[in-house]
């Protein structure tokens, strides 16, 4: 495992003064995920538990109808909301699926999910108003409501409890200032799915109180048990304080054709609207006509892609199991899983040595959160070969760890 002699510390230094930036810009930490690829890639023979995108490729009857757009000549904008026929696939498709009627006018197709939850977070988010988040989640929340001044209250979850949320304690959290809460379910990092009875609670109380819940549910489709997904969607008493987020990137594998969506009360999207067209203007064209096709073809391949999730998890629970100074816990969703190492460890430091000295890449808890320096990402969105292949380099290299 051959290092760049010239590899620098993993903390990226700033080329420029700070005080050239704005604040808002300066509050954005680097991705932990980031630091960690960049090193990876100074390397050879490196095995990634660390990529959070689809190893599948996209279906061929969405790629035809991607190439077919491009053809036909639909190259040019969009309207703001997005494509008229993609608008009312989405519409039909979620108000079927949760029995709650939705109309075009309740959504808005945005530059990926990434995009959706940058407007929906920093159009809310104020000096002083507070955000309930869990902890761990994904990196991209608590800098977005930093952004424009608001605070981030955290709720830390632990392996040992499968890192669920205890929906008693997000609303014990609720206070004066708090004027919003971020779920993610299926998690990034975690995997955790929350149950029916936590969603609901939670929806509820924030509608008792006025308080908005942003929910990301990229991974809704990635259910790696029988289970029915319990959407905000579906439990919330309006969409009055509700803004779901979702896209293709996870489902069908499009994480480049970069095709997301906010759904929320037809005045939030008009906001939202505005907003969006001085962010990205419209989404890719062509791409939206591939999400059409998507959601009119055959879902098979969805599935297909489901159950070999599910059977990479179920291999890499048994073999983090078999792993020394790590605990484990069932994800049930998504193609994540964040065991903890003991609690004084220091999971960037296991990470760093890991990867060098074993040439497996995994992303540091301390990455998703504030109180998760002990715990480590592992992505099983790779071949079933390339787990065994990583697992067995890490197995005998934890064994000599004295933690």
């Amino acid at each position: 495992m051959a290092v760049n002699p010239v590899e620098t510390d993993l903390a990226e230094r700033d080329e420029y003064e700070e005080g050239n930036w704005s604040p808002s810009l300066r509050a954005i930490p680097v991705a932990g995920i980031r630091r960690m690829v960049n090193l990876a890639a100074t390397m050879d023979d490196v095995i990634h538990l660390s990529i959070g995108q689809p190893n599948f490729p996209t279906p061929s009857h969405i790629i035809d109808a991607h190439i077919e757009a491009l053809r036909e000549g639909h190259t040019g904008y969009t309207m703001d909301a997005g494509l008229p026929e993609l608008l009312t696939e989405l519409a039909g498709y979620y108000s079927q699926r949760y029995a709650r009627p939705l109309s075009a006018e309740n959504i808005l197709v945005t530059t990926g999910a990434t995009e959706a939850m940058y407007l929906a977070l920093t159009a809310i988010s104020a000096p002083g108003r507070e955000f309930i988040v869990a902890d761990p989640t994904f990196l991209l929340y608590a800098p977005l409501i930093r952004l424009n001044g608001g605070d981030v209250k955290y709720i830390p979850t632990r392996a040992e409890h499968g890192h669920q949320l205890d929906p008693q304690e997000v609303i014990d959290s609720i206070g004066m200032s708090t004027f919003g809460i971020v779920l993610n379910s299926p998690s990034n990092p975690t995997g955790t799915v929350y149950p029916e009875e936590t969603i609901k609670a939670i929806c509820e109380e924030a509608a008792y109180r006025g308080i908005y819940i942003f929910s990301d549910e990229v991974y809704d489709h990635l259910l790696l048990d029988e289970m029915e997904y319990p959407s905000v969607l579906r439990h919330a008493v309006d969409l009055d304080n509700v803004m779901v987020v979702s896209s293709f990137s996870k489902t069908y594998s499009m994480p480049g054709l970069r095709i997301g969506w906010v759904i929320s009360s037809q005045g939030a999207i008009k906001k939202l609207r505005r907003y969006h067209m001085f962010t990205t203007t419209v989404a890719n064209t062509p791409a939206q006509w591939a999400g059409v096709a998507a959601l009119q073809g055959d879902r098979s391949c969805v599935d297909e892609m489901v159950a070999e999730y599910a059977r990479r998890r179920d291999r890499v629970v048994q073999l983090i199991a078999e792993t020394p100074h790590l605990t484990g816990y069932w994800p049930q969703g998504g193609f994540y899983v964040f065991p903890s190492l003991p609690h004084h460890v220091n999971a960037d430091n296991v990470c760093i040595r890991m990867l060098r000295e074993t040439g497996v890449c995994m992303v540091p808890g301390d990455a998703f959160g504030e109180t998760c320096s002990d715990s480590l990402r592992i992505s099983y969105s790779t071949s079933m070969e390339k787990i065994e292949e990583a697992f067995e380099r890490i197995i005998p290299w934890m064994e000599k760890q004295e933690f």
